[in-house]
Order: C-alpha cells, then structure tokens, then sequence
C-alpha cells in the first residue's frame, strides 16, 4: 500500500523495523527516498541499501551495535500539507549536534549542517537521531 507522503511511508517502515529488530526493509523506489536513504548510509545511521531498477523496488538494511539499533528516532517535519521552510541561519540542530535535519535545498536534498555551511535554506523534510 502506498501513501501520498513517500518520506513520511519510508521513515515509518524504517521506525518500525527497527523496533522490530528487523535486518532489512522493502520498499518501492522513488528519487527522494533513495537520496534521503545516501544520506543516512553517509552518516552510518543504516548499513546500506541495495536499488533493483527493474521491478522499482529497494531494500534497506539497518544497522544495529550489540542487538540495539542505531537509529533512536525519525521525525517528519514537513508535511505535504504544511509544509516547513527555514533560511539558512534558522536551520534547528537536532538534539545538540547528535541528530541530523534533512533540507531540501535550491542546491539539491542535504544534511542541515551542510546546508548552513553552503548558506542556503529550504524545506526541512525530518530530523533524525
């Protein structure tokens, strides 16, 4: 089942996987899913990922030290609905500096530190820590 919201459809079935205990999650394949999934894999919070162009399909492989996942949290804070733009100076640190802000920028998707070191704003899709 699909929803309107892929971002918000990919970091549930992540949350929920790894509360499970899971080693991997399927997921179908989009743009925006797999550039958030490069930054996560960039930042260790999952192992990795493996793309299938042909059926359109993704698996995602979390990440877990002494049987406790990486990932404590995900948030989604731009909603199709209301959606959540920030200059570059108001970019939120999550949790001190031990999470991350996703951004949609002019300049393509990246890491909220990123972003303000590049001085550019945009739509801030999740934090995740």
């Amino acid at each position: 089942m699909s929803f309107n919201d892929p971002i918000a459809e990919l970091l549930t079935k992540i949350r929920n996987a790894s509360k499970a205990k899971h080693a991997y999650v399927d997921m179908m394949l989009s743009r925006s899913r797999k550039t958030l999934l490069e930054i996560m894999k960039q930042k260790g919070f999952i192992q990795g990922f493996l793309v299938d162009e042909k059926r359109r399909r993704m698996r995602i492989f979390l990440k877990y030290i002494a049987r406790r996942p990486v990932l404590k949290g995900l948030k989604r804070v731009s909603k199709p609905g209301h959606k959540k733009f920030v200059p570059f100076k108001k970019i939120p640190k999550v949790l001190s500096g031990n999470g991350i802000a996703i951004v949609s920028t002019s300049k393509g998707v990246m890491e909220g530190e990123e972003a303000r070191s590049h001085r550019v704003g945009g739509e801030v899709w999740c934090f995740i820590w």
